[in-house]
C-alpha cells in the first residue's frame, strides 16, 4: 500500500481561458504536455531490494563494490516504518529515490555497519574537517550517530526531497514514542560531489578553456569549483556541525573524467561528501531546507497524508 497519496509534478493547472489562448497562439508550435506522477512509500520487500542496491551502487560510487550492497538494502527493509521510497508504477515497481537512517550504535555488531563506520572513518581521516568523525564513531564513543542514506534517479525534483526529510523525523519521533532505539546525538548524511575537471582533450587539441558557469558553486577544493549532486546538501551544511569531501578509494583512471562529461571543456571528478548535524538543529535544516525549496501544495499533501 502507498503510504502517501499520489501527486502530480507538473505544473499547476492553468485558467481555461489561458490555456484556450496558448492553444491559439502556439498552433505552429505544437507541443506535448509531459506528465508524471509519483507515489510515496515505505521501504518493501520483496519489490525493493533490487532497486536499493542500484540506488546504493549509485550513491557509492566508486567504491560501491567495497560493501556488501545486499546487507544494506536487507538492514532497510528490515525498518519499512522508517523511511521512504518514490515509485512512478506502482508499490511493485523500482524506487526512483529513497531515504532511510540506520542506527550506528545499535547495529555496529553487524558486518555491513562495521563495513559502513570502518570506511567512514578512513575516509574522514583523509580530511581535516572531517577528522572529528572518527573519535565520534568509535565503539566506545558515547554518541549515538544516525547514518541517514538516501539516492534518486536524475529525473527526480529536488522539490520532492523535504517531505521526505520531513517524514523521516516524524517516524523517527513515533519510534522513539514507542520506545524503539532510535534517539540521536548526532545525523550522519552520506553524499557525493563532483568536480570540474579541465579535459585532458583540451591539451590534445590545444584549445583556449571555456569559463564553466557554475550551479550551486560551494568552494574551491584542490582548485577546481566543487558541485552538488543533491543541492538540498548546501541546506544542510548552513547547521552542520562539520562537513566535506574525500576522494574515493578506487581513483578513476586518468583520462576517465572526460567520459563523464557532460561540458566540452570539462571532465568531471566525483567525490565522497559527508555532512554532520547535530539532533538538535536538524529541525531547523528541515525547515530551511522547506523553505529553501518551495513545496507546492500538491507536493506536501501526498507526503503528509497517510493512508
Amino acid at each position: 500500500m502507498a503510504k502517501r497519496k499520489t501527486y502530480d509534478d507538473s505544473a499547476a493547472e492553468q485558467d481555461s481561458e489561458e490555456v484556450s489562448s496558448l492553444e491559439e497562439s502556439s498552433s505552429e508550435d505544437d507541443y506535448d504536455e509531459i506528465r508524471q506522477e509519483f507515489e510515496f512509500f515505505d521501504p518493501q520487500s520483496p519489490w525493493d531490494f533490487e532497486g536499493f542496491k542500484r540506488l546504493l551502487r549509485q550513491l557509492f560510487d566508486a567504491d560501491a563494490t567495497s560493501f556488501h550492497l545486499g546487507a544494506i538494502a536487507d538492514l532497510i527493509l528490515a525498518q519499512p516504518l522508517l523511511g521512504s521510497t518514490i515509485k512512478t508504477e506502482g508499490n511493485e515497481s523500482d524506487p526512483h529515490a529513497f531515504m532511510t537512517i540506520l542506527n550506528l550504535k545499535e547495529h555496529q555488531d553487524k558486518p555491513v555497519i562495521h563495513e559502513l563506520t570502518s570506511y567512514i572513518s578512513h575516509r574522514a581521516g583523509t580530511n581535516p574537517q572531517l577528522s572529528p568523525l572518527k573519535p565520534l564513531l568509535s565503539s566506545d564513543s558515547g554518541k549515538k550517530v544516525g547514518l541517514i542514506l538516501t539516492e534518486r534517479w536524475v529525473n527526480i525534483a529536488t522539490e520532492l526531497i523535504p517531505p521526505m526529510y520531513r517524514m523521516l523525523l516524524e517516524e523517527i519521533s513515533w519510534a522513539v514514542a514507542e520506545r524503539e532505539p532510535y534517539t540521536f546525538s548526532h545525523y550522519l548524511i552520506m553524499s557525493k560531489t563532483y568536480l570540474a575537471i579541465p579535459s585532458l582533450l583540451n591539451e590534445e587539441t590545444n584549445r583556449p578553456k571555456k569559463k564553466l558557469k557554475p550551479k550551486a558553486m560551494k568552494g574551491i577544493d584542490e582548485g577546481h569549483t566543487m558541485y552538488y549532486f543533491h543541492p538540498e546538501d548546501e541546506v544542510l551544511e548552513r547547521h552542520a556541525a562539520l562537513f566535506g569531501g574525500f576522494d574515493y578509494v578506487k581513483q578513476s583512471a586518468e583520462g576517465e573524467s572526460d567520459s563523464k562529461s557532460t561540458f566540452h571543456d570539462f571532465g568531471i571528478k566525483q567525490r565522497g561528501h559527508l555532512i554532520l548535524i547535530e539532533a538538535a538543529k536538524f529541525e531547523a535544516a528541515v525547515k530551511e531546507m522547506e523553505a529553501e525549496f518551495a513545496t507546492q501544495p500538491s507536493i506536501a499533501a501526498a507526503a503528509m497524508d497517510k493512508s
